[in-house]
């Protein structure tokens, strides 16, 4: 039976979790949101109603290009389609360790005027040289806007069940 090698066109189904057993992303069910969250209609857009990942069914991508994690790239490797492995993934090489530095406040009065920003919400933000850094609202005082640009799951050891559906 063939093995996954790096450079084939794999098609696999995931799961991932955190240590507390939730579910954060998975290709085999749609991911649930808060109500709060979701459009009046459901959450068929995920750029509009900001709900989440809710594509099912497979992924497919080239073995080697880290479309996930490095790691999950690596576990795939030697594996025949219809196998399951899980893997475990220190936070370093997921999302990241939580990093206070990335902590900051901005005066009010640099924000658009249109922006009033609520205690939770994720924004996306441009910097200096116009790069885009997702940020979450930690704080607002009268005078200024505290924002938090790590990763929401910064510092979570992150658990995957993979299949291997097949090698093209």
């Amino acid at each position: 039976m063939a093995q996954a090698e790096k450079g084939n066109t794999v098609t696999i189904n995931y799961t991932g979790t955190l240590e507390d057993g939730t579910v954060f992303d998975s290709t085999l069910e749609a991911m649930e949101c808060d109500d709060d969250e979701c459009c009046e209609d459901g959450c068929e857009d995920d750029d509009e109603c900001g709900c989440g990942n809710h594509d099912i069914g497979p992924m497919t991508f080239m073995l080697g290009e880290s479309i996930l994690f490095p790691k999950i790239d690596e576990a795939i490797v030697g594996m025949a389609p219809g196998e399951k492995k899980t893997i475990q993934i220190a936070a370093a090489d997921a999302f990241g360790e939580y990093d206070k530095e990335q902590i900051f406040t901005v005066p009010l009065s640099d924000l658009p005027e249109d922006l009033v920003p609520v205690v939770g919400d994720e924004l996306v933000l441009a910097n200096e040289d116009d790069e885009e850094i997702g940020v979450v609202v930690l704080e607002i005082t009268e005078e200024e806007v505290t924002f938090d640009g790590n990763h929401p799951l910064a510092g979570e050891d992150v658990t995957f069940e993979i299949e291997l559906v097949s090698i093209a």
